[in-house]
């Protein structure tokens, strides 16, 4: 069993990424810019921005966060989303979800400049994203594609299964799993409705979990030499940490790691490559690589 440890891999990539931004501002070239909306004072979101504002730090970006209160009105935040399109020294930009229940998600995620979306939530980058146009692709699913790459975990022709189907996952990692020139696999897509769904997980080459909840995954779920990517990162309390919770994986990792080929940790997996991830769009952005 191989860890596949996406903390070492993302800080790699950033060291990468300084030196290209550094080319570039040696060149007389822009310094890539990333803002980050914040709404609400949210403990995961809190963490997640802080980590993305570090992280441009890291890679020699500049970086601007934008914050509200939970009472912000949708016309507000809007507003706010309408001046970042407008600002030529914003290369790209994110308005960190989960809103509050009065603001409507897709209305606030349709009205970003899809050539400033680096989350790759717009309907234009998920559009071109499903039939294998350059475009911003979703944090998460790059990450992933990513970490498979650097360790040379052979995708084409295997037998992929994917546990969740949202639209921040499950959807787009399926998309890119069966394409050519990204995972090349057949995939199978379950949830929580689905009659069959440990009879596929045993006959997967490779399991991506992001369903959601803790410890899902079981030994009895993967067959010898499987590759497990686990994306969950659900709070449980743990009066053992100072924070009083730890993170828990979609996976039971010590059942399932001794059986895998190769397997990422949670913490320490995927979640640092989703922010390298959200570093490489914004980079792309400041290129204008896929958009003029």
């Amino acid at each position: 069993m191989q860890l596949i440890d996406g903390k070492a891999t993302a800080a790699k990539i950033k060291e990468e990424i300084a030196q290209e931004v550094a080319a570039i501002v040696a060149a007389g070239g822009k310094r890539p810019h990333l803002a980050a909306v914040l709404v609400g004072h949210d403990g995961g979101s809190e963490t997640y921005v802080k980590n993305k504002v570090i992280a441009c730090e890291a890679c020699g970006f500049k970086s601007s966060l934008i914050r509200f209160e939970d009472s912000v009105t949708e016309d507000e935040l809007l507003a706010c989303v309408g001046r970042l399109n407008a600002d030529p020294d914003v290369d790209g930009f994110i308005v960190q979800l989960p809103l509050p229940k009065h603001i409507d998600e897709q209305k606030v995620i349709e009205a970003i400049d899809y050539r400033k979306d680096v989350d790759g939530f717009h309907p234009v980058n998920v559009g071109r994203m499903a039939i294998g146009l350059p475009c911003f692709i979703s944090a998460t699913p790059l990450g992933i594609l990513t970490l498979l790459r650097r360790y040379n975990v052979e995708t084409s022709g295997k037998k992929c299964v994917i546990l969740g189907r949202s639209n921040i996952v499950g959807k787009p990692m399926a998309q890119l799993m069966m394409q050519k020139q990204y995972g090349d696999a057949t995939v199978t897509v379950c949830h929580s409705h689905s009659a069959t769904l440990k009879e596929e997980c045993r006959q997967a080459d490779i399991i991506i979990a992001a369903i959601g909840r803790p410890d899902f995954v079981t030994a009895d779920m993967v067959k010898p030499g499987a590759v497990i990517i686990d994306v969950g990162t659900t709070r449980v309390p743990d009066a053992s940490r100072k924070s009083g919770f730890r993170l828990n994986g979609d996976v039971k990792f010590d059942e399932v790691a001794p059986k895998c080929s190769f397997i990422t940790p949670v913490p320490g997996g995927v979640g640092p490559m989703t922010i390298c991830s959200l570093m490489k769009n914004t980079l792309a952005a400041g290129e204008k690589k896929y958009y003029r």
